[in-house]
């Protein structure tokens, strides 16, 4: 599961409180990270970043997907601006510099690592997990290097569980993977039932509370499942997160649709 995670009472189910969380200042100026995972070999990382008025990444060219979820402030490249309460989804082949005019913090997942231009650019604790020197070439400049999505801005749509929502955030198209991104509301005392996983599950607690085995985590926090993990989840006040399941579900006992939205056509 990578570097970071330990062995928790719940098999396959692994809870990261936010203040638990170690920081660790990056090889670019005014950026720091905290990792939940980071995987160096796949360029796999999930946890925040954090950036200071004016840090600049420089230019980078992404070799797969990476999601940026701004907590607070925001970055702008030459497309524009993506700001507090938006996703911002970069895929293959997207290459940019983003710079933050204000204090920005994010929640981020990337899933492939990012070329630099020189060995100078990636040294010590780089700011994206697996990154490295290679040669640059945009391949599509007529292609904007950023999907910026405002969540509010995307609507809610029942599900077949009750006290569960779900918006559908980004179903991978235009991609290799059949994987989805999504946000689900629970109401408050909403169980959803048993569960098990085929494949990971990575979930950021947006606002709320969030109970899934034997750890209970809130606002800000983040939860790991394994492949093949048996889940049960529920929420006491009610809970805002955001999913990244890179697999469908099987219900145990319970007869509904896939709750990441796998069900129908891409």
């Amino acid at each position: 599961m990578g570097e970071i995670l330990q062995v928790r009472g719940t098999a396959g189910i692994y809870g990261y409180d936010k203040l638990d969380l170690t920081w660790a200042v990056t090889d670019k100026k005014g950026m720091q990270l905290a990792a939940v995972r980071a995987d160096r070999e796949h360029g796999k990382f999930l946890g925040y970043l954090s950036f200071d008025r004016f840090a600049e990444t420089g230019v980078h060219q992404h070799l797969g997907p990476a999601f940026s979820y701004f907590v607070q402030g925001g970055l702008a490249d030459f497309q524009g601006f993506a700001r507090e309460g938006d996703i911002g989804i970069n895929l293959e082949g997207a290459t940019h510099s983003a710079m933050s005019y204000a204090p920005t913090l994010m929640a981020s997942r990337l899933e492939a690592p990012v070329i630099y231009p020189s060995e100078d650019s990636v040294k010590g604790e780089v700011l994206h997990t697996g990154a490295r020197a290679g040669e640059i070439v945009n391949r599509m400049p007529e292609v904007m290097p950023d999907i910026n999505i405002a969540l509010e801005s995307l609507p809610w749509m029942g599900t077949t569980l009750p006290g569960v929502q779900r918006r559908m955030i980004f179903d991978y198209n235009q991609t290799e993977h059949d994987r989805r991104n999504v946000e689900l509301r629970l109401l408050p005392y909403t169980r959803v039932p048993a569960f098990r996983t085929t494949a990971p599950v990575d979930i950021f607690i947006i606002g709320g509370d969030l109970t899934i085995g034997d750890e209970t985590h809130t606002h800000g926090s983040f939860f790991v499942i394994d492949e093949g993990a048996t889940v049960e989840m529920s929420t006491k006040f009610g809970a805002l997160i955001l999913v990244w399941a890179e697999g469908r579900m099987h219900w145990l006992n319970a007869e509904a649709g896939d709750l990441f939205g796998f069900n129908g056509q891409r």
